[in-house]
């Protein structure tokens, strides 16, 4: 599906992580592979370190703490919010939506709209462009865009698979209307035949968490888990990738008008260093122009891997200058994600800690 938008911008990025680094080599000794083997993959793969939630953090505990760093320091005024949305695939419940906890914690406005947004690796994407249509009303102003995922302790300690690269994090993305009238273009796709590529088995009300679905076992690659546990087929979901995402960015282009050397910066979600540059690779871009240095620092928090890429990239540069963006994302769904758009002189690109 393709998509345009006009009159939109993106203000500030804040990008909020935990305060824990665990290191590669701490837990190699969990997995079922010779140490050697251990250390040329965390070189493929461009592991290294990555940010973990303390016990008991959860997803609203970053997206609160980020939103009290913008209140205290004067970036975000709570009466201009009308709308919140939450993007995760690790809300603090089933019910109520995190969003209205968030709400609540505040005090913020009645009138207002709150939404959660079950979306994962393409959950950045998803969410500019609710955030998008959300101010095509009237009465929309600003949104406040939450992406967070605290996925880490649904991994087993035993899955040499996805262990090395999860991460935890949260960012918080101002989206806001403006008289700018650069087009914004969008593509997002869906195939829900290939759902069960990332999943989490057990845990909702189709298989609830039971002493059965908590007995880890082997797979044929040497990893141990649960039904309890996230899974993902590796090779199928790479496969998907590098043969649905090229394709999307290149037709994305040519609607906009554009080369693959108009675009500054190749924002792309970062499963891990190895596909990004693959992907790289596919589509005809020079590595520096996509960064694929998230998961080696902080892990794949999911979505929240490409607000963090933009804060880590650019930081500060990103107030002072405006670039012409592709931001992408895709994996779990199976779905896939695209926007091109301009970004920059925003009040604030900015990373903490909690």
């Amino acid at each position: 599906m393709n998509l345009k938008f006009k009159n939109k911008k993106i203000s500030g990025i804040l990008t909020i992580l935990p305060k824990r680094i665990v290191t590669f080599e701490e837990e190699m000794g969990n997995y079922n592979f010779p140490e050697k083997k251990s250390l040329r993959l965390k070189k493929i793969m461009g592991y290294n370190t990555h940010r973990i939630a303390a016990e008991g953090q959860c997803s609203s505990d970053f997206c609160i703490h980020g939103l009290e760093y913008l209140f205290e320091n004067n970036l975000l005024d709570k009466d201009e919010i009308d709308a919140l949305l939450f993007v995760s695939q690790s809300p603090d419940y089933f019910l109520p939506p995190t969003s209205n906890l968030i709400q609540g914690h505040f005090g913020l406005k009645h009138d207002m709209i709150c939404m959660d947004i079950n979306q994962g690796c393409a959950g950045f994407e998803i969410g500019l462009i609710q955030a998008f249509m959300l101010l095509e009303q009237e009465a929309v102003n600003k949104v406040v865009l939450m992406n967070a995922d605290v996925l880490s302790s649904k991994v087993s300690i035993h899955d040499r698979n996805s262990k090395p690269l999860i991460g935890d994090a949260a960012s918080i993305t101002i989206v806001e209307k403006t008289k700018d009238q650069e087009e914004i273009h969008v593509a997002v796709k869906m195939d829900g035949t290939g759902a069960k590529a990332l999943m989490i088995p057990a845990g909702g009300f189709r298989m609830p968490c039971s002493e059965e679905t908590a007995i880890e076992h082997e797979d044929e690659a040497g990893n141990f888990r649960s039904l309890n546990n996230l899974v993902m087929q590796g090779d199928d979901v790479f496969n998907f990738v590098q043969r649905e995402v090229p394709p999307m960015i290149q037709d994305l282009l040519a609607r906009a008008n554009l080369t693959t050397e108009d675009i500054d910066w190749y924002m792309f979600h970062q499963p891990n260093k190895f596909m990004l540059q693959k992907l790289a690779d596919a589509i005809g871009v020079p590595y520096e122009k996509m960064p694929s240095n998230i998961v080696e620092n902080f892990g794949n928090a999911s979505g929240v891997t490409v607000p963090t890429c933009i804060s880590y990239n650019l930081g500060e540069k990103l107030e002072q200058e405006t670039y012409n963006m592709c931001l992408a994302g895709f994996g779990v769904g199976l779905t896939w994600a695209s926007i091109i758009m301009k970004v920059g002189h925003v009040t604030f690109n900015r990373i903490i800690e909690y």
